[in-house]
């Protein structure tokens, strides 16, 4: 457990557990908690797996009370990630948002980034991706874009998506919603898609 800013490195035993592809996501379920959580993976050092947790909910801040020999519920990894085949890859993260970018640059073998947040301590999270461009509100990431960024990989809230999608078409964007059992059998993260519905725990978190 290691603080990052207002938020919780949580860093748990792997055991027999896959890291799965950057993007796709586990539900954690801490003890005495009826509903589990899901977390983007943000870091998997040798036999770990590292999740970025905001505590603003009961279920995350029994997440972030945890401490060493608990016992915790994993389920994962579910979902789908990010598509790694990609020439000029450019992370892109709001907020909490920047949870997957850590593991995704690793994956990509390094990669540019730009961070947005809304205030200069939830900023002190951008010291999981050394050496990103960091803008704090009223500043917005979008502004950083240019005419051409490349191939952006997304992560953040909806306005945030929402923006980035409109400045570049085709850009890889997870998305968040929220999930009860992370398979798609509740229905509880269905979002409308241009006239259709999805499921984001199967179909997503990452989109096009």
């Amino acid at each position: 457990m290691e603080p990052v800013g207002p938020y919780t490195l949580l860093c748990l035993e792997r055991g027999g557990l896959e890291s799965g592809r950057p993007g796709q996501f586990f539900m954690l379920e801490a003890p005495g908690r009826l509903l589990p959580r899901p977390m983007s993976l943000c870091l998997a050092p040798p036999g770990e797996l590292a999740f970025l947790v905001e505590p603003i909910g009961p279920g995350t801040r029994a997440l972030c009370a945890l401490t060493p020999g608990d016992a915790i519920h994993v389920l994962g990894p579910l979902g789908n990630g990010f598509d790694l085949d990609v020439e000029r890859p450019l992370l892109v993260a709001g907020g909490i948002g920047i949870a997957p970018m850590p593991y995704l640059r690793e994956a990509l073998g390094g990669a540019p980034a730009i961070l947005g947040f809304r205030s200069e301590l939830h900023a002190e999270a951008a010291c999981l991706l050394p050496d990103a461009e960091v803008v704090v509100e009223p500043e917005l990431v979008t502004d950083l874009l240019g005419e051409d960024p490349g191939d952006v990989l997304a992560c953040g809230p909806e306005p945030m998506l929402e923006a980035v999608r409109r400045a570049v078409p085709g850009a890889q964007l997870a998305w968040e919603a929220p999930m009860a059992c992370g398979y798609g059998a509740c229905f509880g993260c269905v979002v409308e898609l241009e006239g259709r519905y999805a499921r984001l725990c199967v179909e997503g978190p990452v989109l096009r």
